[in-house]
Formats: structure tokens, C-alpha cells, sequence
């Protein structure tokens, strides 16, 4: 024995694998030291899932390991084979002899296989079953309808040695009150008598403290003071070193080592506490899958790399999505200093084999990472996966009306408050909370489009939160409100994940994907046939654009939330692409996006942010904005105030104490300088202790259009807005009329278009399309929606792209459809197409077609009730309509 009392020896690298589709492993005894495998079994380098190769991508059942090695035994010593997790039943022999068996997949599972070692060479032989039903077993988002199965070993395996008498782990619970730290320590055999442990707490090499105290039963518990203690934070990850030498009779018989940070958590009153001072959450989700290597980091370094660039994009904490984490990925946390928000992973229904089994994955998720510093929220459950009816099963109840399954999760809650009482405990991450510390909420708004139903939303929440329950078996009111699910999608850069992959990646063309926005095979015959190829030299092109609105949208929708001091914190989805998801900040590479070197400025700690009354302004006309400063830090914020605009700057005096939001109401006033073409400003604000921060100001010239052109329409108040603009509009429909703008087309319209003339309809008041005679729509969501966040508008208009960007962005505020044309073809004229994720559900908010002899366009976006106010869309709405009017009269 080494003078560590303890030698570890890794197994990983190549074992002997095969499958066994039939079942015949165990009646063929294959787990028998000198058994004769099948032909095609091959080698494997573990850790590994078998879905890494493609032979076995689709492949569930069960599949075997072998390993020929010589395990070490000495004395009295016991030999303890350990797997860091194994996806999803594993059964262990060592020469022939069944050692143990493990049921879960992300967990580490330890056998004590002393009496089955020899002095020779020993056979090592697991049995993995991964079945292809997962519906009962906590299996997070493998298989349909997300991404790809992960089974086999997948985590490392160890052998160690380790004395007869040994500490199997310790506990630190540290109290921040008065500076102590409770450590419980556990060790074998529980009969042993004569047992003390002298436990020691170290700080880089150099004794804190000390105690001596008894082991009765297999347990012992000392209480150390930690004197001028160094707390744990994001900033300063400072830890501790756990040292326990286990003595027997006077002798030290084992040497046992672990570290723990003094850290607390705590909410209260709707706010969040580490180690006692207020804190704001600026997450980013992190649900750990890689290209290729799937659940393992595909370079040594990755994990680091995916901390310290987190860190420099200014997230503090990193929620680990619905499969516990890494113990390599915690352990760089705790070094380098990143919060994590963990969770379990979820099954599908809610069975009695379900609630046990996630049951015990928490605990032993616990139990695991107890003493992480890093770790400072469970989660039970996601969005009612596996315990309500997310997917709408037939036999499935909702948890936000099933009582039994709101008690369930209310005992659970207190369980896992029992077993760690130091740390935030979220119930059902997302909506329908029973008993809950943090109420939590899942939106996806994307903006600007739904930049007015986000802000709504937001005061809805806050002036509500106990509507986020399905039963308040804790109060609402001391819950902090956390959107822990947010984001938008930016197109990846797919000839480059190609390129890494060396050809299509497995996650092109799933079987299950029952959503074309998800599917990916055939994409770039879809860029060829929409006017995206038109719009954009290249895919690249078009994924820099896409990933640049992303950050527009991820942007306000961050700022709006932190102009508010009743939201708690966010959670942004997500760090990384994952397959087919591309919402990432990164790229499923961990590349880096278009946006990246902006990300930092809105997690920055203390954020200025601007307001402005209207992002479109006409010359001439006055622009008004409050400034919002958000301070998360406890110091205090003082000093000017700047802004500039259209070559103006001035300064305003602000003072804020530390954390809190301060708006300034009408902090800006500034005229609008007169102009003959649209111009494109930026009104930027900075403060000294916060990056300098702006928003986009469009300014418009006076409409002109052609005279000549006459208009007809049957929208109320928008008469006198075009015959401002500078048409000649009239009341009736006939041959003088060059365009016709129709809200409600009826048989006259009809006879008009098909003798010849040119139609453009336009929503209605309640911003929707009624025409249903020329073309077919689509209805938007006018709130939040999954699709909008992964869609794109385009402009493929000259006539339109004096006023409107390539991808439209805020010159269109207040506009955007409810509706968009379904029916496209290639004969139509696209000026404004929408396409959602992989270029999927072809759309436009723009376009002509031929119908008879005239023409018809549909304009939907919502300019008909804002034509003499949104100066973007009626200059956007008049060059339409002068282009189609001047082409008609030619």
C-alpha cells in the first residue's frame, strides 16, 4: 500500500465489445473467463457510447464488455471496481463471478470484487441493457423527439485499493453564521470498534484547523472553526481541502481527501442571497452534448475552455439541463469559479417505476456532489416531464390539476430539502410549481417581433407569480422569479460543421423528427429554391445575418428583464448548439457565433440600457428615451451619465445604490435632424462603471410618392395617410385606380384584379388577414412560440430596401405579422419571405402573384392601423405601392 493508503488504477481504454441482438449472452455464458464471443465483436476505447460508431447508432438492447487485466489485490485490502455511469442497466462479473449489478445512467455505482480477484490475470465482463422503450426510465432528451441515444459505459472505470478499515466519503456543510464547517464523515466496516479520525482542513497546503473525533457505528462528525474564512464566489472560487486520516488501536489505517468551499444560498422575500449578499442570476443553459462523442467532451480541455469562455461572456452560473453533470465538468466549476443549477434527468411518464427511480437519481445526484461548492440549485423535474402531460398522453394527467401528483412532488421537494438542506431545491423547472424555492419560468419570445407582448408578459408574471402554480404548497411571494428558459436561434454555419464531420452529421435525418424545422437533410436544396439565394451570396452569409439577429432578439429580450428589480435572474437557452438546435451562443463546435464579442456587454455587472420612445422616427420630429441603469453589484453606482446621437452628446447625473435598478425617466431629448434619404444612427449611453451600450434609431424623410399613381381603399384612416404620402386615392374601384389597398376583398375586387389591376390586402384591426380569396395563411402566435424564435424574416425587394434591412430588425417595431402567405410558389415575387428553423414552412410577409390579368400582393405586416405612425412601414407600405403603380402604368 501506498503511503497515501489508497492506489487508484485506471481501466479505461480498449475493452472487447459486441452486441447482442438476440439475448444469447447469458445463456452462452459470456461472462465465463474463457468464453468464446461472437465473430463481431470488436474494440471499444471506454469511456465511450456505442452510438459513436455508426453500426450501432440505432442499435438498443443489451451489448457486453470484456477486459483482461490483472486487478490488484493485497492483504487484508479490499479491491473496489468503480463506474462513473453506465447508460442504462449494468451487470458486473469479475472471472466468471457475478459481482453486482446498477440501474441508472449518470450516476457512479462501486462493487467490491475483492474475493473474486486472483493472483493472475483477471476477466472483467459487464452487461449493458439500454432499452429501446425509455419512457419509464429517467433518460432526459435521448431519442425522439431531441437527439441522439447514448448507452455503454460512458463515464470512467477505476479499480482502487483501498485498507479493510476506510472512509467511504465525508459531508461538508458549511455555516456561514459562524464561520464553521459541520464535517460528517462514513466508514467500513460499521462494526469496527477503536475507531478515531483526526479531520483536517487545509488551505493550500497549510493546516487551518483540526479535530480528533470518534467513529461509533461507521460514522463520526466534527465541527471546525474556520478562522477569517474566504467565502466562495464566482470571483474568488477559493477552496478548502478535506484531509481524514482513519486510525485503529493509534494507527492510522487509511488517509481520505475531498475539499468544500464556504459558501451559502438562500431566497427569501422574492430575492436571491450568496453568502448573505443579494445576487442576480445571468445563466446560459448547458444541456453537455458534444458532436460526435455525444455525452463526453471531445478534447481534454473542453470543459475548461466551456467555463473560462462562459466567464468572459459574463454568465455566473451554468444550468447543467435535465441530466446530472459531469463530476469533471463540477470539478472545474468549483476551480474556476461558475455556479451550476442541477437537475436530474426526466422520464417520460409518471409509473411507480418512474417516481422511484428519479427519486433515487436525485439522491444519489446529492449525494454525489454534496460538497461542490459550485452547485447552489436542484432541480426535480422539467416541465412536467414524467410527472404531468407535456406531450399529451393519452393516460397522463396535468400536474397543474392532478392532486396526488402535486402531494408527490411536495413530499419529494421536502425530501430533497432533508437531504440537502444548504442549497435552493426547484421543483418543476419551468411552470406548474407545487412547493418550490425558485419560481421559475420558461418564455420564448423573440424580438422585436414580440418585443410589446414580452414586456406585457413581464409585468404579468411579476404582478402574479402565484399564477405560475399548480398549488402553493410554499409561498409565491418569497420565491425569486427566475426566467431560466429563453432565447432565439441563429443559423449555424453548416458548411463548417460538415467540414468537421467530414460529410453530413448523423443528426440530419432522424426517423422521429415529426417537425420539418428540426430536420436539416435537404437544407441547402431549400436555400436554392427560396429567395434566400437571391438575398445571400452564400449559406455563410446568410447564418452570420441569422446569427445577428439572434443577438438582437436575446438582447432586448435580457435587457427588458433586467430594467426590472422583481426578476431575479435569467437563464438563457442555451451556451451551445446542440444537433439540429442551433440556438446557441456557440456553435455545436463551441465555435464562436457573429455575436460574440457583444454577448459580454448585456451579462455585464452593472448594465446601462436606453429606451427610446420609437426605434422608426420622421425627420424633423423629436426623440425621446428613459435610460435604465441595472446594478448587480452591491456597490454603489454614481458618476455621468452619457449619451450621443446624431452628432448631440450631452450627460446626466445618476446615482444608485448597489443592487437595484434605477430608470431615468426622459433621461433624453433630441431633435431629429431633417433628411432627404433614411438614415441609420446609433443612441448610445455609458456610465463609468458599465460597457457602453446604444440602441439602432432609424430616421425616415417626408413620404413622396409618384402623384400619378392612383389609390383606392377600403381601410378606414388610411386614406388621408396616402393622400398625404401624396396619392391620388378615390372612393370607388374601377379602371382609373393604379393600386387598390384591400382589407376585405369581395367579388369587385376580384373583377378588378382579373381585368387587369393590382391588389395589395392588408391585416385587419386586430392585425390579422381576411382576405381568403387570392392566398392561403399561415397564423402567427402573437405572444411567445417556439417557431417564431427559430424564424427569419428576409427582404428581396429593392423598392423596400431603402427602409428595411436585409433581416428586419427595429426599423419594423410594432409591425410584425400575425399572419404570413403559406401558399408560395416559384411563380410568386417575394419581397419580404419567413422561413422557420431549417429553412422550413416557406412564408411571406410580401408578395405578388399573377391572377388573371392583374396582380395581387399581400403586405402583412401590421401597418394599417400605423400608417401615419410608424414611419418605416408607411415609407416601406408607399414605395410598394409606387413601384407596383408605376409598373402598372407601364
Amino acid at each position: 500500500m501506498t503511503e497515501s493508503y489508497r492506489e487508484t488504477r485506471t481501466l479505461n481504454g480498449p475493452w472487447e465489445f459486441v452486441t447482442d441482438p438476440a439475448s444469447d449472452g447469458r445463456s452462452g455464458n459470456w461472462y465465463a473467463p474463457d468464453a468464446t464471443w461472437p465473430d463481431r465483436r470488436c474494440t471499444v476505447d471506454v469511456p465511450h457510447a456505442w452510438q459513436e460508431r455508426d453500426e450501432y447508432r440505432e442499435y438498443t438492447g443489451t451489448a457486453w464488455y470484456r477486459r483482461h487485466t490483472a486487478l490488484p489485490r493485497s492483504g487484508d485490502d479490499r479491491t473496489l471496481l468503480r463506474f462513473g455511469a453506465v447508460d442504462y442497466e449494468a451487470t458486473v462479473w469479475v472471472n466468471g463471478e457475478r459481482v453486482g449489478e446498477h440501474r441508472g445512467g449518470y450516476l457512479p455505482f462501486e462493487i467490491d470484487i475483492t474475493d473474486a480477484v486472483t493472483d493472475g490475470e483477471d476477466v472483467i465482463v459487464v452487461a449493458v441493457t439500454d432499452p429501446e422503450d425509455v419512457s419509464e426510465i429517467p433518460h432526459g432528451k435521448q431519442g425522439a423527439p431531441w437527439y441522439q441515444r447514448i448507452s455503454g459505459i460512458w463515464q470512467d472505470v477505476t479499480v482502487t485499493t483501498v485498507p479493510k478499515w476506510h472512509v467511504d466519503g465525508v459531508r461538508a456543510t458549511p455555516d456561514l453564521d459562524d464561520d464553521t464547517v459541520r464535517i460528517d464523515l462514513d466508514a467500513t466496516p460499521a462494526s469496527a470498534t477503536d475507531l478515531t479520525a483526526a479531520v483536517m482542513v487545509e488551505r493550500d497546503g497549510e493546516s487551518v484547523t483540526r479535530s480528533t473525533v470518534d467513529v461509533d457505528a461507521g460514522a463520526g462528525t466534527a465541527v471546525l472553526a474556520i478562522g477569517d474564512p474566504e467565502y466562495w464566489t464566482p470571483q474568488t472560487p477559493v477552496l478548502y481541502d478535506i484531509v481524514v486520516e482513519l486510525s485503529r488501536d493509534g494507527t492510522v489505517v487509511d488517509r481520505y481527501e475531498d475539499y468544500f468551499g464556504m459558501r451559502s444560498v438562500e431566497s427569501r422575500d422574492g430575492r436571491l442571497y450568496l453568502n448573505g449578499d443579494p445576487f442576480y442570476v445571468r445563466g446560459a443553459l448547458d444541456q453537455g452534448y458534444y458532436p460526435e462523442t455525444l455525452y463526453r467532451p471531445f478534447d481534454a480541455d473542453l470543459f475548461e475552455s466551456e467555463i473560462c469562455t462562459a466567464k468572459e461572456l459574463g454568465f455566473n452560473l451554468l444550468r447543467k439541463h435535465i441530466k446530472p453533470a459531469h463530476p469533471d465538468f463540477l470539478e472545474l466549476a468549483d476551480r474556476l469559479g461558475i455556479l451550476v443549477w442541477e437537475e436530474p434527468a426526466n422520464p417520460t411518464v409518471h409509473t411507480d417505476r418512474s417516481r422511484r427511480e428519479v427519486r433515487e437519481q436525485i439522491r444519489g445526484m446529492i449525494d454525489r456532489d454534496y460538497n461542490r461548492p459550485s452547485v447552489i440549485v436542484w432541480s426535480l423535474y422539467n416541465e412536467e416531464w414524467g410527472i404531468g402531460n407535456p406531450q399529451g398522453l393519452e393516460d397522463e394527467t396535468s400536474l397543474w390539476v392532478d392532486e396526488a401528483k402535486q402531494r408527490y412532488l411536495a413530499d419529494l421537494y421536502e425530501s430533497a430539502r432533508e437531504w440537502d438542506p444548504t442549497r435552493l431545491v426547484c421543483d418543476n423547472s419551468g411552470w406548474a410549481h407545487v412547493a418550490t424555492d425558485v419560481n421559475d419560468y420558461h418564455r420564448y419570445f423573440v424580438s422585436p417581433d414580440r418585443a410589446a407582448a414580452w414586456a406585457d408578459d413581464l409585468e404579468s408574471m411579476t404582478s402574479s407569480p402565484a399564477d405560475n402554480y399548480g398549488a402553493t404548497e410554499t409561498d409565491p411571494a418569497d420565491a425569486p422569479q427566475i426566467v431560466s428558459e429563453f432565447g432565439t436561434w441563429g443559423m449555424c454555419d453548416l458548411p463548417a460543421i460538415e467540414e468537421h464531420y467530414g460529410g453530413e452529421p448523423p443528426w440530419f435525418d432522424y426517423e422521429f423528427f415529426d417537425d420539418p424545422i428540426k430536420r436539416p437533410a435537404g437544407a441547402y436544396d431549400r436555400f436554392e429554391e427560396t429567395a434566400l439565394s437571391d438575398v445571400f451570396d452564400d449559406w455563410s452569409a446568410m447564418a452570420d445575418a441569422w446569427q445577428r439577429r439572434e443577438f438582437r432578439s436575446i438582447a432586448d429580450v435580457i435587457e427588458r428583464m433586467r430594467t426590472r428589480e422583481d426578476i431575479a435572474g435569467y437563464v438563457l437557452t442555451e451556451f451551445s448548439d446542440i444537433e439540429w438546435e442551433f440556438n446557441g451562443v456557440l456553435d455545436y463546435r463551441r465555435e464562436e457565433k457573429a455575436f460574440h464579442d457583444d454577448i459580454a456587454r448585456i451579462n455585464s455587472d452593472v448594465l446601462v440600457s436606453v429606451d427610446p420612445d420609437a426605434h422608426a422616427v420622421a425627420s424633423g420630429g423629436t426623440l425621446t428615451a428613459d435610460v435604465v441603469v441595472s446594478n448587480g453589484t452591491t456597490d454603489a453606482v454614481d458618476g455621468p451619465l452619457e449619451w450621443s446621437i446624431f452628432g448631440e452628446s450631452s450627460t446626466v447625473d445618476v446615482e444608485i445604490d448597489g443592487f437595484g435598478v434605477e430608470r431615468v425617466e426622459n433621461a433624453i431629448t433630441v431633435d431629429v435632424p431633417s433628411v432627404d434619404g433614411v438614415r441609420d444612427d446609433e443612441l448610445t449611453v455609458s456610465v463609468p462603471s458599465a460597457p457602453t451600450n446604444g440602441e439602432p434609431i432609424t430616421v425616415v424623410p417626408e413620404p413622396s410618392a409618384d402623384s400619378d399613381t392612383t389609390v383606392y381603399t377600403d381601410a378606414e384612416g388610411l386614406a388621408d395617410g396616402l393622400s398625404k404620402t401624396g396619392f391620388e386615392v378615390v372612393s370607388s374601384l374601377d379602371e382609373t385606380v393604379d393600386v387598390a389597398l384591400v382589407v376585405h376583398p369581395d367579388s369587385a375586387v376580384r373583377a378588378y384584379v382579373e381585368d387587369g389591376g393590382v391588389a395589395v390586402f392588408l391585416p385587419d384591426e386586430s392585425g390579422h388577414m381576411a382576405d381568403e380569396e387570392f392566398f392561403e395563411y399561415r397564423r402567427l402566435p402573437e405572444t411567445e412560440s417556439w417557431n417564431l424564435v427559430a424564424s427569419l424574416f428576409y427582404c428581396n425587394d429593392a423598392s423596400l430596401a431603402e427602409y428595411v434591412d436585409t433581416v428586419p430588425g427595429w426599423e419594423l417595431e410594432g409591425l410584425y405579422p400575425y399572419d404570413v402567405v403559406a401558399d408560395i410558389s416559384t411563380d410568386d415575387d417575394v419581397s419580404i419571405g419567413y422561413v422557420e428553423g431549417w429553412l422550413a414552412n416557406r412564408s411571406a410577409a410580401a408578395v405578388v402573384r399573377e391572377v388573371g390579368d392583374g396582380r395581387v400582393g399581400a403586405f402583412t405586416f401590421r401597418i394599417t392601423d400605423a400608417y401615419g405612425a410608424q414611419p418605416v412601414g408607411m415609407a416601406a407600405l408607399a414605395a410598394l405601392v409606387d413601384d407596383l403603380g408605376s409598373k402598372e402604368c407601364g
